[in-house]
């Protein structure tokens, strides 16, 4: 039974008992707390936790799931994968045990047509009711129904929906053991399980503890496509079942090597197998290379797979091969994914050729590291040079710890995290941009008197408040005279700190002694604003009430760019897919800079049009909006998260049209065509996989075009033409001017030849070869192909060849093949004479370069080097 057949009678068996079929979600989860979707049921987990409201009480799905902790353990055993599917059957609060368990027994045993005498169940250890359904409703014999304590208790492995389960086993016969009196508790290797049913009734906390009981009784059932597959398939692993070894076949194929032939071949074949399919669909799900978070994840799967294929001896691009077998096994069932091959390979290829030059280098340098040690007699790589791995050469550790312990070798993970953390301190201190550890430590005093700052400028741009406290960067001060630039703490604010890329406010602060221009809103502490300012005129005080007014042209300027950003944002996403995630931005007034996830440059024709698209969208006025509401909500309803940012359970939802929607703490404009203009002005990459475009807004945007438009226009008046014809008449200036550069160079090709064929003529007889020394004013690149030329005419020949102008002299060796056979080199011909020169002779021993600053020694040089030539020309033994 195919992996194929497989999914087809699951969805069959239950949609026959009222199941909705929902697709699988991304591997990127709507959770906070979850880096990768690890479990079938994470997309419910809402559901579960009563937090939304299921469409539908029954549900069913085929999910991708990826499990980062077993990376390492890929390889080195049948059992471990990083990828797999979970087929899945679900209930949110409407049947529980006395319905899932009678269904699974016959969704095994009929649908799946597996003998009933060949299954074991297990119960958690004080289950009795989970027992008695499994021995009286649904007839399994008491000896083959055993209880266990933590191993029939499931939870996500953090906090969150939990509960105790049942689990069905397949005993694969006396070829992996002996029977057993208790079946799979003392033999999971012959009893394997094939059905999992977690009764979820339980929220556990961070300890995997139950806490409290759900708001309702729901069911979580199901298993793992490949494990199913091992008993329905009658193979030994998993490695063996259909949509497995079909790669683990096209990678022995592509290496030349055979699955089976030993033990390394077979753990690098089953990593290769394994992390094609990764790789397959973390990319397709929008995860790219980079040394954080999910990208990292990925970065490391596919290189560990690229290593595996060059310890196999095959140095060729793997992963595109691992792709397409990864497709042609499983594209029938994720037809979307198979779509997206193209952009997939390409993604996957780039990464594997910038890490054949870094796994090149780090291997290098590591391998003798672990033969000094070895030779030693020690077995522990120091943490310094798996730093200098890491540092200098990109080179993970993981994949060192991997190496060293390959060769029975342990790495100083204590130096090595310590070398980190001071390499982190140092880029801290470097980017450090926050208030200093004085300002601070007033702002926590602050905080934890009067609370966090109300802050009112989404409504307001104008307000009062009191001064909580005011610093000078060193300490607490009771009052700021005229001159002085300082911090104030007020207790509300209508100004908005810097925050999501956003500039802080700028603008004017008044008490009835004193006046203060602020220069810059920034966040001292979460939840406490301050406000950077210079006292204009009189004073202020502790305690004093005070008039606030935000510059409304600056806020306005930055409301323009930030609504531009979220536009931008949108179409990214929509024209190159959904990977083309934010990584950073800078909004300010009348500019914005957008950092986003791509592998490759956008291209003038794609911008173009990228460009055209966002301002349609700024000209068609939507509507801004923007509201508070829960985090769970907002991602319900495709709100999109910047993946490392922290919300609370409350979170401000800015809404562009009836398209774009973004969990954002900043301002903006009510409508689209308040933006004006958008430009993007530039587009490029700032790191692995991370594009950076800029663009400007508004009036500037408009004055950007206008200046263009004024540069035309001059190119225009000197062209003589229309705006318009521009192009059309500088490409024809070009073509004409390549024509007239191409019968230039033709005139002195022939001028270079007929001099070449002259100072043939010049050259005298030394030793059986020829030689020419000349001087000729020309450039040294002239030169260059000048004494080549003469290679050509003479045969056996040296030359040298000297020009001189504005203070400097160069001289130009060459030599034939057959002399440097003979032990000859053109930096020896030139040596003496390049010392009277006042330089050095460099180059090869077939054309040597030298020049220097006594340009009226030329003569002498010239003159020097022939005497050299003839002295080294004598001196050679015979040919």
């Amino acid at each position: 039974m195919d992996s194929n057949t497989i999914r087809q009678r699951f969805f069959s068996f239950f949609a026959e008992r009222g199941h909705a079929r929902v697709p699988s979600a991304s591997l990127i989860p709507n959770d906070r707390s979850l880096l990768l979707t690890n479990a079938g049921m994470v997309p419910f987990k809402p559901y579960f936790l009563g937090e939304q409201t299921p469409p539908f009480d029954r549900m069913m799905s085929v999910q991708k799931v990826f499990r980062a902790v077993d990376i390492d353990e890929v390889g080195k055993d049948t059992t471990h994968l990083t990828f797999f599917e979970m087929l899945g059957n679900f209930s949110f609060g409407d049947y529980f045990k006395e319905e899932a368990c009678p269904w699974a027994w016959q969704l095994i045993t009929e649908a799946f047509e597996v003998d009933a005498d060949r299954l074991w169940v297990s119960v958690y250890k004080d289950d009795d009711e989970a027992e008695q359904i499994w021995i009286d409703a649904v007839g399994v014999p008491p000896e083959r129904v055993v209880r266990r304590d933590e191993d029939n208790f499931w939870s996500m492995g953090v906090a969150g929906p939990c509960g105790p389960d049942s689990e069905i086993f397949f005993d694969r016969g006396e070829r992996f053991g002996p029977p057993a009196a208790d079946g799979p508790v003392t033999n999971d290797e012959r009893y394997i399980e094939i059905w999992n049913l977690v009764f979820m009734q339980n929220e556990c906390n961070e300890q995997i503890e139950p806490v409290r009981p759900l708001p309702k009784k729901n069911i979580d059932t199901g298993t793992g496509v490949e494990r199913l597959a091992v008993a329905l398939q009658g193979v030994a692993s998993i490695f063996e079942t259909d949509t497995i070894f079909g790669i683990v076949r096209r990678a022995a194929e592509v290496t030349g090597r055979e699955y089976g032939s030993s033990a390394r071949v077979d753990s690098s074949l089953r990593i290769l197998a394994d992390h094609g399919r990764a790789v397959t669909f973390l990319i397709d799900d929008g995860v790219l290379p980079s040394n954080q978070e999910r990208g990292y994840v990925l970065r490391r799967v596919l290189r560990r797979a690229v290593r595996q294929a060059r310890l196999l001896g095959y140095d060729k691009p793997i992963l595109p091969v691992l792709v397409d077998a990864t497709l042609e096994l499983m594209g029938e069932a994720y037809p979307e994914t198979a779509a997206r091959r193209d952009f997939i390979v390409e993604v996957a290829s780039r990464e594997e050729e910038r890490f054949d030059a870094t796994l090149r280098q780090g291997l290098s340098l590591l391998e003798g590291e672990i033969a000094h040690l070895r030779s030693s007699r020690s077995d522990t790589l120091g943490g310094e040079v798996a730093f200098k791995l890491h540092d200098t050469f990109g080179f993970p550790i993981d994949l060192t710890r991997e190496i060293a312990s390959e060769a029975g070798i342990e790495v100083d993970a204590a130096s090595f995290a310590t070398l980190m953390s001071h390499q982190r301190d140092r880029a801290r201190a470097a980017r450090h941009t926050g208030a200093p550890g004085e300002v601070a430590e007033v702002a926590g005093s602050v905080l934890e008197a009067s609370g966090p700052t109300d802050f009112a400028g989404y409504e307001h741009l104008e307000g009062t408040a009191r001064i909580l406290a005011i610093t000078d960067g060193t300490a607490a001060v009771a009052v700021a005279e005229e001159g002085s630039e300082v911090d104030l703490i007020l207790d509300r604010t209508v100004f908005y700190a810097e925050g999501g890329g956003q500039v802080g406010d700028r603008g004017v602060i008044r008490s009835a002694g004193g006046r203060a221009e602020v220069a810059d809103t920034r966040r001292l502490l979460p939840g406490l604003t301050g406000h950077r300012v210079r006292v204009a005129s009189g004073e202020l005080a502790v305690g004093d009430e005070v008039a606030l007014s935000v510059d409304p042209r600056w806020r306005t300027g930055s409301e323009r760019a930030h609504t531009a950003t979220h536009i931008l944002h949108w179409v990214l996403r929509d024209r190159l897919g959904e990977h083309a995630t934010q990584a950073g931005s800078l909004v300010e007034p009348g500019r914005l800079r957008f950092d986003f996830h791509h592998f490759e440059p956008l291209g003038a024709a794609r911008a173009t049009e990228m460009s055209a698209e966002i301002q349609e969208r700024v000209f068609t006025d939507d509507s801004v909006r923007a509201y508070e509401t829960s985090y769970d909500f907002a991602r319900s309803i495709g709100a999109m998260a910047i993946f490392g940012e922290k919300y609370g359970d409350f979170v401000r939802v800015v809404e562009v049209g009836e398209y774009s929607k973004e969990l954002c703490g900043g301002t903006h404009v009510p409508h689209t065509s308040q933006i004006g203009v958008v430009v993007l002005t530039s587009e490029g990459s700032i790191g692995a996989n991370i594009r950076r475009v800029g663009a400007l807004v508004g009036r500037d945007g408009l004055r950007f075009l206008e200046s263009r438009a004024a540069v035309l226009q001059r190119a225009a008046d000197a062209l003589k033409a229309a705006p318009d014809e521009v192009a059309e008449r500088i490409e024809k200036l070009l073509a004409t001017q390549k024509e007239l550069e191409q019968k230039i160079a033709a005139v002195e090709r022939k001028t270079a030849e007929a001099d070449a064929a002259m100072l043939a003529k010049t050259a005298v007889e030394v030793d059986g070869t020829r030689l020419v020394a000349a001087r000729r004013d020309e450039g040294v690149d002239q030169l260059r192909a000048l004494a080549l030329m003469l290679k050509g005419r003479l045969g056996s020949a040296v030359i040298v060849l000297g020009t001189a102008g504005e203070g400097r002299a160069n001289l130009v060796g060459a030599v034939t093949s057959d002399l440097i056979a003979r032990g000859l080199s053109a930096r020896d011909v030139l040596a003496p004479a390049a010392a009277l020169l006042g330089g050095g002779a460099g180059g090869k021993p077939d054309l040597s370069i030298s020049g220097g600053p006594s340009a009226d020694h030329l003569g002498a040089a010239l003159e020097a080097a022939a005497d050299e030539a003839r002295r080294l020309l004598g001196a050679l033994p015979t040919g």
